[in-house]
């Protein structure tokens, strides 16, 4: 189950990047996004409204931290590729670990986050409220994606 909750965390952390990068660039509202998420997964998992506002609190901020580390290892890239017209093999490999590492620290979130989350919900709701963000998360890039593609053509 842990290998579960970590794919699906990280399912749910290249998501929301790449929505709050489209949003940058194609004006996508992430606060009406934010409400029909907590809509949503409010009804899936049948939260009452108490458990609501303990939840999604704890989410967002496990999704801040994730996304977090991941811009780190972007500008870390970044770096790296504007030192040098050519990356050596040794500057690969770095990047390699690196991806490991932010790898390994969002479990170590994923893990402490799981810890919080035991407190503020049954293990029932809190699978249905994940499953139910998961599902949410992919229809809505899956939908933003399709209106992308009608708006290019």
């Amino acid at each position: 189950m842990g290998k579960g909750i970590i794919l699906l965390c990280s399912i749910l952390i290249l998501s929301v990047f790449s929505f709050t990068l489209s949003a940058q660039n194609r004006r996508m509202n992430m606060e009406e996004f934010e409400k029909r998420k907590m809509e949503y997964v409010t009804k899936e998992a049948g939260l009452t409204q108490e458990e609501a506002d303990k939840y999604f609190p704890l989410s967002r901020e496990l999704t801040r931290r994730k996304l977090e580390l991941h811009r780190n290892h972007l500008e870390k890239i970044e770096k790296i590729k504007e030192s040098q017209a050519g990356m050596t093999d040794e500057e690969y490999r770095k990047l390699l670990e690196n991806d490991v590492e932010v790898r390994q620290q969002q479990a170590a979130l994923d893990k402490l986050y799981s810890e919080k989350f035991k407190t503020v919900l049954s293990s029932e709701k809190l699978f249905k409220a994940q499953q139910a963000e998961r599902v949410f998360i992919q229809r809505e890039l899956a939908n933003f994606r399709e209106k992308e593609e009608d708006d290019e053509s």
